[in-house]
């Protein structure tokens, strides 16, 4: 066995795997895929060991298969070689589901496709797409799935429809289960089932007749125990997830619609689901949100009904522990610091199809607070800015809360439903119980409309009795919701791990024995999803706690939530945010237990690459965290550790001399061109890679769109009558006209050009050269080169603009975020000038003072946009974009855009990364015919060129074409 064998346990189906090695492990599943979609390095199985619970088991291996006969040969070699198979989307399950110590079968890779059908009425789904994605592709039809989980934008269908997510919005009657119109599956004997097909039940019924049999068996012997068959119907007019959706036996007939909806809330321990049909429901483009405080939980719980017969769409109750965990928030109403301990607010919202009604949701809401025991006036907005503002606060509250936990403590959310004229009780409830088992920070939240309550609590798990206390706190929760309100112990999250010893405790020994019998009926071996949902161990909430080392303080807050994911443009070539952090805590946790040296050096072989290589430093995984948390900080100062005194000296001689940088830089293009035309396109390519062999990696890749140099004369412009300072970045100084571009004005000519036509006019610095954000150190961990860089920039700066009377305006973006964050390098006296500063991005300038000067003459047809990273993190996307509209008929902003990975000029040096992170973006860019592509950095630029094949350019040029 490798290097991890002692973190397994063998027990019945890993019996055989234990005496297999990882290699013999590899080769045999590479018969089955293609060997680099077969995953067993240490890194990678470490890296998928975590969902986001607070569970961990290693997988031997992870396997990302593209076709469902794919699908059905690891259901052979499962049964085969008796190991466990489970699937995992997104990963954002938080009751373990999505975790195993067999074989992790990754979706999230090669399952994204999405169909809207039926005029929108329908959408065909696989398993890896996210649910928003789902949505964006629903929105010109004003339909959306039902389900609405707060992580929508992370979640995908494949655990959407395993664990019969509901949300915020659904309820009950909107939620996976009630919404499914058709099903593709993978039975573990390998039977695929079309249940669309109009003889579905007939081929069930001939392929796996022992099932079919047995599920109306099952039917019957409910049907025939009047007790449970009541207690089942009751519970489900709640929210429900524990334990298998027994509703199906009782609410369809045929073996094949039983199945179909068992699926449902299965939690990947019945079937694979390769694709689903969900009937959409309107999206009620009309809101009218509003925060209402309440000076306790019975006043909150008090208003539900009324606000619910209002017509209130949406009511999320948070109490006064989790609103003081957002408070210092932005944009969240200052009043919220000063509510009195037992506070409690709600968060509703009304809806409505056509802007008419909007007058209406007024009156309604108007109307129904009037009669509410309020601590202050109702805040309601139409603003979709507002409203976004408010729900980012709500759905960020279990991430934030485990951002301000202790270290090396864990995170655990847990959800519940009682009834709602017994809520504020039970929420009292259990507040005491948080305070008798001494979890104070603890706070509950939740879907009040439907009596679905979430709570949080950090308890430590680094001893055996922290975990035994969090055991007796458990069965005293499992007493309160089940024997004294009749509740659920799982209302949308799915059983998982944590609540698999109680489903006999909610549903008694008769629902426990048929979910037992299904399980057995459609998965003899037990091979699939073991341990979830059905688990004999009446300790196994507690076994495989995941270990929270403490790590650097960048990320030592990340709870493992996976929200970040999307955003990260390495997630599909080597880890994620998410699992940088892991497998950082892996390492910290082997180093300070003297453990596995062997698995600890194999760790620190492919961390360099896998982490720190191929992350772009862009920090869009900070624009999706609750709490803020930028991955690329910890990139940053691993970089840096990386870098002898020596290095960091040369980077700062580099920084002081940077004019000579430029004019090399400017050389360098110059010869490599020349080059490039003599002996041919591959020259270059093949000079560069043979020095790449002697100096390194870090020396960059020579590629046939490397544009050509700027020339060094700047335009002339004059400092008198000037209305702002313009910054030509060092980029823009020295990287000229791309292959293929039309020879005509540089950048910075178009930029002076269009300003000098609105009246407008700027100055360019003589002594401009030699400036630099500091940027291309910061990125690669150069700190003496950063502060060097960005101090001279802002001195120059304050000279330039007069002490801050003249803004200054940047023409890339990434510059003008570099400068705008420079804060903490500075010197004191550079801090204050920044401060008197005003540094504008060249989109907000265009926007503000050109655009509104300008009159547009001849507008482009139809436009592609790359709206770069620092755009996004500037909130500059919709600037940027009105811009777009404002000179073109057409405007396409890719739902997949995205940080291109280039980072600078990481894409000369790892051109995978780039291919990687634009490889679906490119997609949509080709699938159409656009006029012109715009973006905002030359580098970005030059990456989406190569991705797409399309000439992306800066888009002053656009302005300028467009008022000629």
């Amino acid at each position: 066995m490798d290097a991890l064998s002692d973190e397994v346990r063998p027990r019945g189906g890993l019996r055989f795997l234990a005496n297999m090695t990882t290699n013999t492990l590899t080769d045999l599943l590479a018969r089955i895929v293609e060997r680099e979609r077969v995953l067993t390095r240490p890194i990678d199985r470490i890296a998928y060991a975590s969902d986001a619970s607070f569970y961990r088991l290693i997988p031997q291996a992870v396997v990302q298969p593209r076709t469902v006969v794919e699908i059905q040969a690891l259901f052979r070699f499962s049964h085969d070689h008796r190991i466990p198979l489970t699937f995992r989307a997104a990963g954002t399950s938080l009751s373990g589901q999505a975790i195993t110590d067999g074989i992790l079968v990754e979706v999230a890779r090669y399952w994204r496709q999405v169909t809207a059908e039926e005029s929108g009425n329908k959408v065909r789904v696989q398993p890896g797409v996210i649910g928003g994605h789902v949505n964006h592709v629903l929105k010109p039809y004003r339909r959306k799935i039902g389900p609405d989980p707060a992580s929508i934008n992370t979640c995908m269908m494949g655990g959407i429809l395993a664990n019969n997510s509901s949300g915020m919005c659904c309820g009950v009657s909107q939620n996976a289960y009630h919404t499914l119109d058709s099903l593709s599956f993978v039975l573990p004997s390998g039977t695929t089932i079309d249940t669309a097909h109009p003889r579905a039940d007939q081929i069930f019924r001939e392929q796996e007749p022992w099932i079919a049999e047995g599920l109306l068996e099952l039917k019957h012997e409910i049907e025939a125990q009047p007790a449970l068959g009541a207690r089942i119907r009751s519970k489900y007019r709640m929210k429900n997830t524990t334990g298998y959706s027994l509703n199906a036996f009782l609410d369809y007939d045929r073996p094949v619609e039983i199945l179909r909806h068992l699926l449902i809330g299965s939690e990947g321990t019945l079937a694979f689901i390769a694709e689903a049909v969900l009937n959409t429901v309107p999206d009620l483009p009309v809101k009218y949100t509003g925060l209402l405080l309440f000076p306790d939980l019975y006043a909150a719980c008090a208003a539900i009904v009324p606000l619910r017969d209002a017509g209130a769409m949406a009511l999320e109750l948070m109490d006064r522990a989790s609103l003081r965990s957002v408070e210092d928030q932005p944009g969240v109403p200052p009043s919220i610091k000063t509510l009195p301990e037992g506070a409690a607010g709600i968060l509703a919202e009304f809806q409505a199809e056509d802007e008419k009604e909007r007058p209406t949701l007024e009156m309604q809401a108007r109307g129904v607070v009037r009669g509410l025991q309020l601590l202050e006036p109702a805040r309601f907005t139409h603003h979709p800015a507002e409203q976004a503002l408010l729900w980012k606060i709500r759905q960020g509250l279990f991430p934030s809360v485990g951002a301000v936990r202790e270290s090396r403590t864990t995170v655990i959310i847990e959800d519940v439903a009682f009834p709602i004229d017994r809520l504020a009780d039970a929420a009292v409830d259990l507040t005491a119980l948080f305070q008798k088992y001494g979890y104070d920070n603890a706070i509950i939240f939740g879907h009040a409309k439907d009596g679905n309550l979430h709570f949080v609590i950090t308890p430590p798990f680094n001893n055996r009795a922290a975990i035994d206390h969090y055991a007796r706190f458990i069965d005293d929760m499992v007493r309160l919701v089940v024997e004294r309100y009749d509740g659920a112990l799982k209302a949308e999250h799915g059983t998982g791990r944590n609540m698999a010893p109680f489903v006999e405790a909610e549903w008694g020994a008769e629902g426990l024995a048929i979910m037992k019998c299904l399980k057995t009926l459609v998965d003899p071996e037990g091979l699939l999803n073991p341990g979830v949902i059905i688990n004999p161990d009446p300790q196994a909430h507690v076994t495989h706690v995941k270990p929270m080392p403490a790590v650097e303080e960048e990320v030592d807050k990340c709870i493992e939530c996976g929200i970040c994911e999307p955003k990260c443009p390495s997630r599909d070539l080597t880890l994620t945010p998410r699992q940088r952090i892991v497998v950082r805590r892996e390492m910290a946790r082997l180093t300070e237990s003297q453990g596995d040296g062997q698995l600890l050096a194999a760790l620190e072989a492919d961390f360099p690459y896998m982490a720190l290589d191929t992350c772009a430093v862009d920090g869009l995984c900070a624009t999706a965290c609750p709490v803020g948390i930028d991955t690329g900080q910890l990139t940053k100062r691993f970089r840096r550790l990386r870098h002898s005194p020596a290095a960091q000296t040369r980077a700062r001689r580099l920084a002081e001399n940077f004019a000579l940088l430029e004019g090399m830089a400017r050389f360098g293009l110059r010869t490599g061109h020349v080059i490039q035309s003599l002996l041919g396109a591959g020259a270059m390519t093949g000079v560069t890679r043979a020095l790449r062999a002697v100096a390194g990696k870090s020396f960059p890749q020579w590629s046939q769109d490397m544009p050509r140099p700027t020339r060094a004369t700047l335009p002339a412009t004059t400092p008198a009558g000037a209305q702002a300072v313009y910054f030509p970045s060092c980029i823009s100084r020295v990287m000229g006209h791309l292959p293929g571009k039309p020879d005509e004005v540089s950048q910075i000519e178009a930029f002076v050009t269009v300003a000098h036509r609105a009246k407008f006019p700027l100055w360019i610095p003589g002594d401009v050269a030699g400036t630099c954000c500091g940027l291309p150190f910061s990125s690669k961990g150069y700190d003496q080169g950063y502060q060097v860089a960005s101090n001279r920039a802002i001195a120059r700066f304050w000279q330039w603009s007069e002490h801050g009377r003249l803004p200054v305006v940047v023409d890339t973006s990434p510059c003008t975020f570099s400068l705008l964050t420079s804060r903490p390098h500075l010197t004191p006296e550079n801090q204050q000038r920044l401060d008197q500063l005003r540094i504008l991005d060249s989109i907000a300038l265009v926007q503000a003072e050109l655009l509104p000067r300008l009159t547009v003459t001849q507008k482009l047809g139809s436009v592609a946009l790359h709206p770069v990273c620092s755009v996004v993190r500037l909130n500059l996307a919709p600037t940027f974009e009105a811009i777009a509209r404002a000179c073109s008929h057409e405007v396409l902003v890719p739902l997949h855009a995205g940080c291109c990975g280039f980072a600078g000029d990481q894409g000369f040096v790892f051109p995978e990364l780039t291919a990687s992170a634009t490889r679906r973006e490119a997609a949509e860019i080709e699938s159409g015919r656009h006029n012109g592509h715009f973006s905002s950095s030359r580098t970005c630029e030059i990456a989406m060129t190569r991705a797409t094949g399309c000439l992306y350019r800066s888009y002053i040029y656009l302005v300028e074409h467009a008022t000629r």
